[in-house]
């Protein structure tokens, strides 16, 4: 049984390097949309994607220097993304907290693997089969983004990639089991004074 949502979980950051400028705002209880345009095409897909498959809903922009390479911007909407969903989740009482999800997208299948604990940390079990996904995307990037997501977020995400032949399809699975999982560890679930920890706190 789920309990009713007091308060709109939303989360935006604005963020200003020597190499980019973000505006992100992320909502948990949304439709399934995103508008985030991030300069970095692949990347604006893997979000559309994670957008649609988890009810989140994402908008805003990265400018940068992704025409000289994609790095900074994936890293650094990665952060941004990680921050907005520390703030739209709260105190995290009241969430499930934890989450797991399989995803294939046709011979590739990805397992996700999430704890909203605090505590921030990424296990990345991934052999990507192509070191680049389209005309310019570095298949490591895949990593880069979630490594930032999980250290801002104060999440504990273990990935593993189980099998793949195509990068597009194992960068694709993934994205889609984190979708998947991240829905289902923010859900509210019971009392919002509720902390799912023995200690009475996650951070």
């Amino acid at each position: 049984m789920s309990a009713a949502i007091d308060r709109i979980r939303r989360g935006t950051v604005e963020r200003q390097t020597g190499e980019t400028r973000i505006e992100l705002t992320l909502e948990l209880d949304g439709s399934g949309s995103s508008s985030m345009k991030t300069g970095v095409l692949f990347l604006d897909h893997m979000l559309d994607a994670l957008c649609r498959h988890s009810g989140f809903d994402l908008s805003g922009v990265c400018s940068g220097d992704a025409v000289m390479d994609p790095h900074h911007s994936v890293e650094d909407v990665g952060i941004a993304f990680g921050q907005a969903l520390k703030t739209a989740i709260g105190d995290r009482a009241g969430i499930a907290r934890y989450g797991y999800a399989y995803a294939p997208l046709d011979e590739a299948l990805s397992r996700f693997v999430v704890d909203f604990s605090g505590r921030p940390y990424l296990e990345y079990v991934v052999l990507m089969p192509e070191p680049v996904i389209g005309a310019d995307f570095a298949s490591s990037l895949v990593e880069e983004f979630w490594r930032a997501a999980a250290v801002n977020g104060g999440l504990t995400v273990h990935i593993d990639l189980i099998r793949a032949r195509n990068a597009h399809h194992a960068a694709e699975a993934i994205f889609k089991s984190a979708a998947l999982a991240l829905r289902q560890a923010s859900r509210i679930t019971r009392d919002q004074a509720f902390v799912p920890s023995t200690k009475g706190m996650l951070a």
